[in-house]
C-alpha cells in the first residue's frame, strides 16, 4: 500500500466521523432561541404573503397543515442558487456562488470516479469508446472535474480578495477565513496542474479510485499527481474540522431556529425540552440575577418584584 493511499483512508474515516460527530452534537443541542419571523415556507397557503396558523380563531383547536413542497423548493433555491446572498449582497453572490456550486461540481466529480472506479474494479469499461454507461460517465467525469475546480478556485479567489480589500468585512474575519479560501485555491491550483499535464482524461485518478476500493496497489506516476490526491484528501478530511462544514449548520439553522413555528403544547417534545433548560442553574450573577438558582426561579422572582 503507498503512502498516498493510507492519506486517503484515513482522511476519509476522519471525515466521517467528524461530520457525524458534529451532526450528533446538532441533533441534541438544546433549543434554539426562534426567530419568529415571516413568510415560513411551510405554511400552506400562507407564504406568499407571510401569514401563520396563529391567524385562524382558536387555531389549537384545529389541524395544522404544511406544505412540504414549498419548503423544498425553497431549501433547493437557498442551497444551489443561493438566493438570501442574491437578494441581499449581490457584489458578494458573484463569488459565493460559483464557489459552492463548484464544490457541488466537485463533489459529484469525487462521486464519479468512486463509481467509475467501483465499475471498473468490476470489469465494466469506462471511457469515450464503451458502452453507454461508460461514456456517460466518461464525459460527465470531465464535466464536473473541470467546471467544478475552475468554478471552485475562481470564486475562492474572488472571496479572498473580498475579504482583504472591503473595509467592513474585514473587522469581522479572522486570520482562518483567509487561510480556508487560500487553501482552497491551492488545492485547486495543483489539482489543475495534475490534470492538465499529467492525466487530462481522469484515467489515472479513476484507475486510483479503484485501487482504494479493492486495496490494491494503484499505480500513480509523477509528482504532480501524488500532489494533487494528498492535497485533495487532506482537504476531505479539513472541512468537517472548521467552519468551512457549516451547511450541516444551515439545516439546523432554517429547520429548528428560521422556520420552526411549531406550538409550546402540553406533553409536547418542546415542553419537555424546555422544562429541562428552565431548571438548568444560573453560573453567573447580576444585580438582576442571584447564581445558583434555577432560569425558572429567576425568572419567577422578577416577575414577582415587578
Amino acid at each position: 500500500m503507498m503512502m498516498v493511499q493510507i492519506v486517503s483512508y484515513i482522511s476519509f474515516l476522519v471525515a466521517i466521523i467528524a461530520m457525524v460527530v458534529k451532526t450528533m452534537r446538532y441533533i441534541n443541542a438544546p433549543e434554539g432561541l426562534r426567530w419568529e419571523l415571516y413568510p415560513v415556507p411551510h405554511e400552506k397557503g400562507r407564504s406568499d404573503y407571510g401569514g401563520s396558523y396563529l391567524e385562524e380563531l382558536d387555531w389549537w383547536t384545529k389541524p395544522r397543515h404544511s406544505d412540504m413542497f414549498n419548503e423544498l423548493k425553497e431549501m433547493a433555491e437557498e442551497i444551489i442558487l443561493f438566493k438570501g446572498v442574491w437578494r441581499n449582497n449581490l457584489k458578494v453572490w458573484l463569488f459565493s456562488f460559483p464557489f459552492h456550486f463548484g464544490l457541488y461540481l466537485s463533489i459529484g466529480w469525487l462521486a464519479l470516479l468512486l463509481l467509475g472506479g467501483i465499475l471498473q474494479a468490476a470489469g465494466m469499461a469506462i471511457g469515450n469508446t464503451a458502452g453507454f454507461l461508460g461514456v456517460l460517465i466518461h464525459y460527465a467525469t470531465l464535466i464536473t472535474g473541470y467546471a467544478g475546480l475552475i468554478l471552485a478556485g475562481f470564486g475562492a479567489l474572488g472571496l479572498l480578495v473580498w475579504r482583504l480589500t472591503d473595509k467592513g468585512q474585514r473587522a469581522y474575519n479572522s486570520p482562518m477565513e483567509y487561510f480556508n479560501l487560500l487553501a482552497f485555491d491551492v488545492v485547486v491550483a495543483i489539482a489543475l496542474i495534475a490534470q492538465f499535464s499529467t492525466d487530462p482524461g481522469f484515467l489515472a485518478v479513476r484507475s486510483y479510485m479503484q485501487s482504494l476500493v479493492t486495496f490494491s496497489t494503484p499505480i500513480v506516476t509523477g509528482g504532480w499527481l501524488k500532489a494533487e490526491i494528498i492535497a485533495v484528501s487532506l482537504m476531505i478530511m479539513y472541512i468537517p474540522l472548521t467552519r468551512m462544514s457549516h451547511f450541516v449548520a444551515k439545516y439546523f439553522l432554517y429547520h429548528a431556529v428560521r422556520w420552526n413555528d411549531k406550538p409550546n403544547e402540553r406533553g409536547s417534545r418542546l415542553e419537555k425540552s424546555l422544562v429541562k433548560m428552565l431548571n438548568q442553574k444560573v453560573g453567573w450573577s447580576a444585580p438582576h440575577v442571584k447564581t445558583g438558582k434555577s432560569w425558572a426561579e429567576v425568572v419567577t422572582e422578577a416577575k414577582d418584584e415587578q
